[in-house]
């Protein structure tokens, strides 16, 4: 299947010069591919027809096209065309929240809060931030949506001490954390297979058992203070993790 005409026509509405082409052309893309009204699988238009639609140059347009092929949304079958692909890639070295990864890709992120509450640690949360038993910490519990399409739940807990006043949290927990001093400086995650709950697969809009990652991140302070516990579980045919590796021994 092809992107249908419709949606063709929100390509290059808006396209200002204060802003690459070749960017706007991406950002257009993929608003479109993130929308899900194209599901996965689906060619793009070649680069003629882009190139007759917008007006830009064969270069503009490859280079748009080659764009959204690094960050994972799109990939070449030889032969055949550019096809959408099944998931979001996220670079696995970057600390960064789900907003601000949002609104780079050029979308539009949002939350539905499930939780968002003062309470009493349990004690894997105490030994997970390193507290007393029965410190007090926030419990933020919420589904990310991008673009209005649900892609993952994120259930985190903050030492109370950096987060007095809930209200100052909005869309990014990240920016309330940095707006009171104590944005995290590093971090550790993990990253596991698993299969959606009954209770998962409704929130995420997807299927009982279809499949899901589910990740911890465990972030901290310059001295090493841990700062937040955050298990997460996103949409596995939304997501993909990604690193970059090093040779650390040149000789190899």
């Amino acid at each position: 299947m092809i992107i249908k005409d419709a949606l063709l026509q929100q390509i290059g509405g808006d396209w200002n010069r204060s802003t690459p082409l070749y960017q706007q052309l991406a950002n257009d893309l993929r608003k479109i591919i993130l929308t899900g009204e194209v599901t996965s699988g689906d060619a793009i238009p070649s680069e003629r027809l882009l190139r007759e639609k917008t007006g830009a140059s064969r270069v503009t347009v490859r280079k748009a096209i080659d764009q959204l092929i690094d960050e994972g949304l799109l990939f070449r079958r030889q032969g055949s065309g550019t096809f959408i692909s099944n998931r979001i890639e996220h670079k696995g070295e970057d600390l960064s929240g789900f907003t601000d990864e949002m609104r780079n890709l050029g979308v539009a992120p949002s939350s539905i809060w499930l939780a968002k509450t003062h309470a009493q640690a349990t004690p894997q949360e105490a030994s997970a931030l390193r507290l007393p038993e029965c410190s007090e910490v926030c419990r933020l519990g919420r589904i990310r949506l991008s673009n209005n399409t649900p892609m993952g739940i994120e259930n985190a807990i903050i030492p109370a001490k950096f987060l007095p006043n809930l209200d100052d949290i909005s869309d990014s927990l990240y920016h309330a954390l940095n707006n009171n001093g104590c944005a995290p400086v590093n971090g550790l995650q993990k990253v596991t297979a698993s299969v959606a709950s009954p209770t998962e697969a409704g929130l995420l809009s997807i299927k009982e058992g279809d499949a899901v990652l589910r990740i911890e991140r465990y972030t901290f302070l310059q001295d090493d203070t841990p700062l937040e516990f955050t298990r997460s579980v996103y949409r596995g045919d939304k997501y993909v993790f990604t690193s970059k590796l090093q040779n650390f021994k040149r000789g190899w």
